[in-house]
């Protein structure tokens, strides 16, 4: 019985030492909200706003095909039926062994160059292709006439100035010609661009 009265006495001290604790809990609970996850967040997204957004695909035949990609999805009339990307990358691996390992040995003829462009194994399959093919897209303003023949190794073309009727604006013409050579020829004109999307959406061959 001598208990009773002292439980009583010690729940009513207990109760009177929380009841701030206890009001402070309620009061921080109704004022803070929880913290909740959404999708995307991010602890360093303060950080994430100001950093740079990288442009660069990081290899350069990658790009293009990416490149191509985004204009045949944003054309509507794209017949998906005949798109062929493989094509593309082909030509694109003919280009970079052309320009990366062909051998080019010019020589100055009468009014133009003669240049025995050589390699090996797929390069010098490589060059066959890329020169007779180029010799179609050489046009009038490009200011050169081109012609190619296979040889043992590779391909010899023979790039000639197109006569102006002045002997001055002739030597210039040739003074780029021989600038240009055989690698800067090949990157006249705008055909390039459209002989890809070509290539990739069938209009197009790869010889």
């Amino acid at each position: 019985m001598i208990l009773r009265p002292f439980a009583a006495a010690a729940s009513l001290a207990l109760v009177t030492l929380l009841a701030p604790f206890v009001a402070q809990a309620q009061t921080t609970g109704q004022s803070a909200p929880a913290h909740v996850h959404t999708p995307g967040m991010s602890h360093d997204s303060a950080q994430a706003a100001t950093r740079p957004t990288p442009t660069r695909a990081g290899q350069e035949a990658f790009a293009t095909l990416a490149e191509v990609v985004r204009i045949l999805s944003a054309d509507p009339k794209t017949d998906w039926a005949r798109v062929n990307l493989e094509v593309l990358r082909q030509h694109l691996i003919d280009m970079d062994d052309v320009t990366m390992r062909a051998a080019v040995t010019p020589q100055t003829i009468d009014g133009g160059v003669v240049f025995a462009v050589t390699g090996t194994g797929r390069t010098r399959d490589a060059i066959r292709r890329m020169a007779m093919a180029h010799g179609m897209t050489v046009s009038a303003p490009d200011g050169f006439t081109w012609s190619a023949r296979e040889i043992p190794d590779g391909a010899e073309v023979t790039v000639r100035v197109r006569a102006s009727g002045s002997a001055q604006a002739d030597a210039r013409a040739l003074a780029r010609l021989r600038a240009l050579g055989f690698h800067g020829l090949l990157t006249l004109g705008d055909h390039h661009v459209q002989h890809h999307i070509g290539l990739a959406e069938g209009t197009m061959k790869h010889e």
